[in-house]
C-alpha cells in the first residue's frame, strides 16, 4: 500500500492532489477542517491553525501510515491575508506561522520516522517563497522560512531513502486566490497578466507536479517553479 497524508485538500490545489494520488491507486488522508469532497478521500478532521491539535491526532496519524510501503507527506495547508511589514502585528503573525509553518513542522515530528526508504516529504510553496510583493508580508514571510524547513528536511534525512521538494505554484484558480481578490476584474486581469500564457494555473496542472516529484528522488532538495513563467515587472 501507498499511502498519502496531505494537508488541506478539501479545496483547490490540495484537493486536486488527493485526486491525482487517488488515480494512480494510492490510499488518500486527508488533514483539514473540512473533509475532501471526493469519493475514496479518508478524513482526519483537525484544525491547523490551533496550538496542540495536531497532538490530539497523533495516534491516528501513525495507525494511517504503520504498514505503508511508501508515504508520500504533502505540507498544502496555508492561509493568505491581505497584510503589510509596517503594520503586522505579532499576534496576527503567530496565528499565520501556526498553520503555514508550524503545522509542518510538528507532521514532520510525528510522521517522518514511520516513513520507509521511497518515501517523499513535498512541500507546497509558492512563486513568494523566493521574492516578494506588497500587501501579503505575513505569507512572504511564511513561505520563505517553509523553504528553509524543505532544504533542513533535506540535509537532516540524508541516508534514510526519503526525499523532499518544494513545488512553487504561481497564480493558481482556487477558492483561496478568488477570496483574496474579492471579484475585483482588474486585479484579476492584473494577475492573468504575469503569465507568460496568459492565464491563472489549474490546480490539476500543480497535482500533476507533485505526483511526479513523489516519484523523483533526483529531486531532492530542489526547489521547483512552476508558474507558467512570469512576467517580471
Amino acid at each position: 500500500m501507498n499511502r498519502l497524508i496531505v494537508t488541506g485538500a478539501s479545496s483547490g490545489i490540495g484537493r486536486a492532489i488527493a485526486t491525482r494520488f487517488l488515480v494512480d491507486g494510492w490510499s488518500v488522508l486527508n488533514l483539514s477542517r473540512r473533509p475532501c469532497p471526493d469519493v475514496g478521500v479518508d478524513n482526519l478532521a483537525c484544525d491547523l491553525a490551533v496550538p496542540g491539535a495536531l497532538e490530539q491526532c497523533a495516534g491516528a496519524l501513525q495507525e494511517a501510515v504503520a504498514g505503508a510501503e511508501r508515504v508520500c507527506l504533502v505540507h498544502n495547508a496555508s492561509v493568505m491575508h491581505a497584510d503589510r511589514a509596517d503594520a503586522l502585528e505579532a499576534e496576527h503573525l503567530r496565528a499565520v506561522l501556526e498553520l503555514n509553518l508550524v503545522a509542518a513542522a510538528t507532521l514532520n515530528r510525528l510522521l517522518l520516522g514511520r516513513m520507509g526508504a521511497g518515501s517523499s516529504v513535498i512541500y507546497i510553496g509558492s512563486t513568494l517563497a523566493e521574492k516578494a510583493v506588497p500587501g501579503v508580508a505575513s505569507y512572504v514571510i511564511a513561505k520563505h522560512a517553509l523553504a528553509g524547513m524543505m532544504r533542513a528536511t533535506c540535509q537532516d534525512l540524508a541516508g534514510h531513502g526519503v526525499h523532499t521538494c518544494m513545488i512553487c505554484p504561481g497564480f493558481t484558480d482556487t477558492e483561496q486566490l478568488r477570496g483574496v481578490i474579492d471579484g475585483n476584474a482588474e486585479t484579476l486581469a492584473a494577475l492573468t497578466g504575469l503569465s507568460a500564457f496568459d492565464r491563472l494555473i489549474e490546480p490539476e496542472e500543480i497535482a500533476e507536479t507533485v505526483a511526479f516529484a513523489a516519484g523523483a528522488p533526483v529531486l531532492n532538495g530542489a526547489l521547483i517553479h512552476a508558474n507558467l513563467g512570469q512576467r517580471e515587472r
